[in-house]
């Protein structure tokens, strides 16, 4: 990719110089005969990556990861980029006349070391037999590299190969760059979230950096990967003060059927970019990128196999967060009924239908589960969720959340808040069901039965209007709510916001048998993985089914069941 101006309002990045430098010095990863040349949708990585403050001259990325499936290409493009690091102009030096910025090698100033870690030696060798390769590029012949199978040793510098713990790990010299590969398998059973911290504090103390590059991570196990997906939804709540994180993740479609061949193949070419073999090209350009490497029939023959598990092939060929084992609800199942994968469908099939936002005077359920202040721990979260009566659409009203960090020290819930809240959609919706767990809310659930109890038209139980324990002696009960919803979601009959913490809490909620079904659950108690917007969610389903069971799906008025207008 030839070097260009930069565009007036564009980004400034040294991405370019190390792109061109790539092309010139390095030798393809399976053909030493031919430059390596990255992708459009690696090169767009790269220029990213090495995006620059226009202000502070500071990279704007400390870390990134590169969540792609198996076979993208991750591990030579990860190879090029720790060679680039190493011995390129890749360190900000100043802007030239013409306002572009400019660089210098690491080594003007020390002796660059770049890791390329694992958590075990299998692993490592997926990134570094490419650094062998490339260590015979002509490119790099006046460089004066000698490689070895542990370390490549430079003048002015090295590159290793890291396995070890994160103990003897520490006080690594000079790392400019640490290369996280696999990062899902990075858990803490191997010391990967140890591993992973010492590392980016040891390119911290120079000004370096890391970058990761995960398959897709099984929800539960703590691994690095799901760390940093937490950290990056995080991000995108506006929780954490400064992003520094880089998190490039594609999926394939959440609506991708494995059985059905069309919808397979689709969610492949989504999945794999610019590295999908189709004669038409990539999918996620126009105009289409020239075809690529991965044979999308051949990943089908493997997903089809019947040894195969379905779940680990969503993981590995799709690139979707699947499952751990006692999950309640898959990543895939729940996002599948969100208004950004329906409008999406709805550019293919205009037949499909999106469901509105919630309106002032929309006919409701309301969902509630709360927590108190913990001794100790962390406090749970407290979740109002409402669902439309009319066409099954759930969004959360408010969840509330211990913050993170100092913040959250003294946090309590805000119960002054959650009453204002619950008083406004009573003023704002048609409220026709309200069912709500009362643990450790037993007072306000008496006085929101006390000030509308009498109004609903679907009440919990004829002495309780509003009251519904979901830790009592009903758990036929809930365990019904809870198929219900789950049904409903399998089926397509719930459509729901795509309210990144509601979601959160569904993917969080984990499964445990009773004797008449199950019920869900925390992963563990003190975990800081919150399910309360899940149970929110559950219990204005339940509501809304018992309004639609009524015959009050329309809002329609049943004599000597309540009224509309409610004062709060």
């Amino acid at each position: 990719m030839p070097w260009k101006p930069r565009i007036e309002g564009e980004t400034p990045t040294l991405g370019y110089q190390r792109i061109d430098w790539m092309i010139e010095c390095l030798c393809h990863p399976t053909n030493s005969d031919l430059p390596f040349s990255p992708t459009r949708e690696q090169e767009e990585f790269i220029l990213a990556w090495d995006a620059i403050n226009p202000v502070t001259g500071r990279y704007l990325y400390r870390r990134a990861l590169l969540g792609r499936p198996r076979g993208w290409g991750k591990s030579p493009i990860l190879s090029a980029l720790g060679y680039s690091e190493a011995l390129s102009d890749c360190v900000f030096d100043g802007w030239d006349a013409d306002g572009q910025p400019v660089g210098r090698p690491w080594n003007a100033r020390l002796r660059p070391t770049v890791a390329f870690a694992a958590v075990s030696e299998d692993q490592t060798a997926n990134m570094w037999d490419p650094v062998l390769v490339m260590a015979d590029s002509p490119g790099l012949a006046d460089y004066g590299l000698d490689a070895m199978q542990s370390k490549v040793v430079l003048p002015f510098g090295q590159m290793v190969r890291v396995t070890s713990s994160a103990e003897t790990q520490k006080g690594k010299p000079n790392i400019v760059l640490a290369l996280l590969d696999q990062t899902e398998e990075w858990v803490p059973s191997r010391n990967g979230p140890g591993l992973a911290q010492t590392l980016r504090t040891n390119a911290s103390k120079v000004g370096g950096r890391t970058i990761e590059s995960p398959n897709a991570f099984i929800p539960g196990r703590g691994s690095v990967a799901e760390m940093s997906a937490d950290y990056a939804d995080k991000i995108a709540r506006g929780v954490v003060k400064r992003s520094t994180l880089l998190y490039d993740m594609r999926e394939g479609p959440a609506d991708t059927d494995m059985a059905d061949h069309a919808s397979l193949y689709h969610g492949l070419r989504v999945a794999y970019g610019d590295s999908s073999a189709d004669p038409r090209g990539c999918v996620i350009h126009d105009p289409p990128c020239p075809p690529g490497w991965v044979d999308l029939e051949a990943q089908i023959d493997i997903i089809w196999d019947t040894a195969t598990d379905p779940q680990q092939a969503r993981a590995d060929y799709l690139n979707q967060i699947t499952r751990a084992s006692d999950s309640w609800m898959s990543r895939q199942e729940w996002n599948s009924r969100s208004l950004l994968t329906l409008e999406e469908a709805a550019k293919v099939d205009p037949t499909v239908k999106i469901p509105t936002r919630l309106a002032k005077g929309d006919v409701i359920t309301l969902g509630f589960d709360g927590s108190r202040r913990r001794s100790r721990g962390v406090t749970d979260a407290t979740a109002l969720v409402a669902c439309r009566v009319s066409d099954g659409y759930v969004e959360p009203i408010r969840i509330w959340e211990q913050p993170d960090g100092p913040a959250g020290e003294e946090w309590r819930v805000p119960v002054d808040e959650v009453m204002s809240e619950v008083a406004r959609c009573f003023r704002e919706f048609k409220v026709v069901g309200f069912f709500a767990d009362p643990a450790k809310w037993e007072g306000n659930v008496a006085q929101w039965e006390g000030q509308y109890g009498t109004k609903l038209l679907v009440k919990a139980t004829r002495s309780n209007p509003i009251e519904f324990w979901i830790n009592g002696t009903s758990q036929s009960k809930v365990y019904g709510a809870l198929e219900s919803f789950k049904s409903a979601v399998l089926e397509g009959d719930l459509t729901q916001s795509g309210d990144a913490t509601l979601t959160r809490h569904i993917l969080n909620s984990r499964m445990r048998t009773n004797r008449t079904g199950y019920s869900i659950y925390k992963a563990y108690p003190d975990s800081w993985d919150k399910i309360d917007g899940a149970w929110g969610a559950v219990l204005a389903w339940a509501a809304r089914m018992e309004a639609v069971s009524s015959g009050h799906q329309k809002g329609s008025h049943t004599p000597g069941h309540g009224r509309w207008g409610y004062s709060a």
